[in-house]
């Protein structure tokens, strides 16, 4: 089974390139950080599966699997956001997946692939009946891949301390070290969780559930005083007592 993958994001492309060469049988024709790059190699290179994401820039990853040949290939959503599941599948796509991606479910989504194209080589030919749109229920994630010197490193979201900007690295604080990684805060932000992360400065980012306390413009977390910015002390001050910290 052929594949190719379409993401706008280095570490999304290395993870999933990473777990096609770890499944037998499914060979990567193609990968893409740029989704017109992508769609003209589709149009000229049949593969059997897509791993999609769907916030890119020039073209989004829907309106790119609108754009594929017919009969095309199947498609599988990435993306950190759940919002766009049913759209998904009113596209048929075979599967969504929830950035960060689990191996385990990956294969899931890549049995679903091979169970489709299996059932199509063997099947009579039958008018499909028209019927409801399957009811999703994406799996809420509990950690993210950070690229650290040449590997991915999973970091569990109970894990993090807090988060500080250094240029364009990122050093992630946790309960078992620290983890250096060439990230924005942009990316981060799409990933973690808003009710259990929020910004305080332009420099930090904070795990609610591991401040310690609040004091004078600034926030103790594991021990550390973190200033609070300006622009976020007002929204800081509102999201504590939403949480009922203060």
């Amino acid at each position: 089974m052929t594949c190719a993958i379409l993401d706008d994001e280095p570490l999304a492309l290395d993870l999933l390139a990473d777990y096609c060469a770890q499944v037998p049988g499914l060979e990567l024709k193609g990968q893409f950080d740029d989704a017109l790059a992508g769609l003209a190699f589709l149009q000229d290179t049949p593969v059997d599966v897509v791993f999609l994401d769907i916030h890119m820039p020039r073209l989004t990853g829907v309106q790119l699997a609108q754009l594929l040949p017919q009969p095309g290939p199947r498609i599988i959503f990435t993306t950190a956001y759940d919002q766009y599941a049913v759209r998904s599948y009113e596209l048929n796509a075979v599967d969504y997946l929830l950035k960060p991606i689990a191996f385990e479910r990956f294969v899931q989504a890549v049995q679903k692939v091979r169970q489709q194209l299996g059932a199509a080589v063997g099947a009579t030919p039958v008018v499909p009946t028209p019927g409801p749109a399957p009811e999703v229920h994406p799996t809420a994630p509990d950690a993210m891949f950070v690229k650290n010197e040449h590997r991915l490193q999973r970091v569990a979201f109970d894990d993090i301390l807090y988060i500080e900007g250094m240029k364009e690295y990122l050093m992630i604080y946790t309960t078992t070290g620290k983890v250096l990684t060439l990230q924005s805060f942009r990316r981060v932000e799409e990933v973690l969780p808003p009710e259990r992360f929020a910004r305080i400065h332009k420099s930090y980012l904070v795990a609610l559930s591991r401040i310690e306390h609040v004091e004078r413009g600034k926030v103790q977390v594991a021990g550390r005083l973190l200033p609070i910015g300006d622009t976020y002390r007002e929204y800081f001050a509102n999201l504590i007592k939403a949480h009922n910290l203060l």
